[in-house]
């Protein structure tokens, strides 16, 4: 929570997507300057320290002399709070960031000609409108997956098929309520999780897109998620405490990503995930450069690693995410031949990508509730209100 409220004003600042970003795109690449600082998702940028097989950092820092120094960020409001305060070079934004950073001038355009690898990037992920506007790259694609749900396995012995078990309150197979035993996601975007499940189950309602809801389906979406307050043991953010909380707290099934439920699977704990019938929403991660980046060598030097097979292998493995490169599902001894299609490859088009609501929307012609609102009302509802 206490996230979402640092971020809260920048958010406010932003509320309509428009405008560029302030940096001239670079036209060459210079000497490294000895570093480069990044604000990333937890499980994004290893370097050995958790296992020893997963270190995508320190060749990288032999070969360019450019020290990598990370910083993690669990939710996409403190991703943007922290580019608003600076000091940072490169971000690993979603989509429920990426154009709210592009509108907000704190990141630059890339020029893809400086980063020979671009070509080897995921056609689907080129020219995806959460990173391009009006044609111009303000990214490099990073890695793509499903919010999913996770599950104790003691709880259910098979996997659930709806999201239900964690927003209407019920008996699970063991004869226990859930109230107290699941956890939801502690951001706004979360909405649109609401929104999503509310696609199958209150068709009338005429949800088309869960990011594009006018004010009655918004209304749907916050008391269904009221409703699920009394359900809740904790708002997550922190991956590292989910994963305490499934080992030590008794939680039964949560929203979650695939990189705690691949710890808890090595950690032998009885832990699986799904997709349930609804289907989900998800991530599309893309490396961006702050507009006034200190150290922007390095930072073009990390965006050419960030996509070379190896690392993209590694990391899906890890993350339990798809690479942005499809050459890395072959040859990877960590990720195997068969990593990608097990971490959903085939899922793409099912996959309701996380990105920035605005007023003007697609798919509602009396146009949608804005993002800045979607802040406002998930602080109350975690507040109980």
């Amino acid at each position: 929570m206490k996230s979402i409220k640092r971020a809260f004003i920048s958010v406010l600042a932003v509320a309509a997507l428009t405008g560029t970003a302030l940096a001239d795109m670079k036209k060459e690449i210079g000497p490294g300057e000895g570093q480069v600082n990044i604000v990333a998702w937890p499980g994004y940028i290893e370097r050995g320290e958790t296992d020893k097989n997963y270190d995508w950092v320190t060749d990288f820092e032999k070969k360019t002399s450019c020290k990598v120094n990370i910083k993690t960020a669990g939710t996409s409001d403190e991703m943007v709070a922290l580019m608003n305060e600076g000091g940072f070079d490169l971000v690993t934004a979603s989509g429920d960031a990426s154009l709210r950073l592009i509108s907000g001038k704190r990141v630059q355009p890339v020029n893809v000609d400086l980063i020979p690898s671009w070509k080897t990037v995921d056609e689907r992920l080129q020219n995806a409108p959460w990173h391009t506007v009006d044609g111009m790259h303000y990214g490099v694609p990073y890695q793509w997956g499903a919010n999913v749900l996770a599950y104790n396995t003691n709880v259910f012995k098979e996997a659930p098929k709806s999201w239900s078990v964690v927003f209407e309150e019920q008996n699970l197979p063991d004869g226990k309520s859930n109230k107290g035993r699941i956890q939801a996601f502690d951001g706004p975007i979360y909405i649109a999780d609401a929104a999503l499940y509310l696609m199958k189950h209150k068709p009338e309602l005429g949800i088309k897109d869960p990011y594009e809801l006018t004010e009655d389906q918004y209304k749907a979406a916050l008391d269904l998620l009221r409703a699920q307050r009394k359900l809740v043991g904790r708002y997550w953010h922190d991956a590292f405490i989910q994963i305490d909380d499934f080992k030590n707290e008794g939680v039964a099934a949560s929203s979650s990503w695939p990189f705690q439920v691949n710890l808890l699977v090595a950690d032998k704990q009885p832990i699986a995930s799904t997709v349930p019938e609804e289907g989900a929403t998800g991530w599309a991660d893309t490396t961006m450069m702050h507009s006034e980046a200190a150290n922007p060598n390095c930072a073009y030097m990390w965006l050419e690693h960030s996509i070379n097979p190896k690392l993209q292998g590694d990391l899906a493995a890890w993350f339990g995410s798809v690479p942005a490169v499809m050459a890395a599902c072959k040859g990877n001894s960590l990720l195997t031949d068969t990593g990608c299609d097990t971490n959903g490859l085939g899922n793409f088009e099912k996959i309701k990508f996380w990105r920035t609501p605005v007023s003007k929307c697609a798919s509602q012609a009396a146009g949608c509730v804005p993002y800045y609102r979607w802040v406002s009302d998930y602080i109350a509802v975690l507040g109980g209100r």
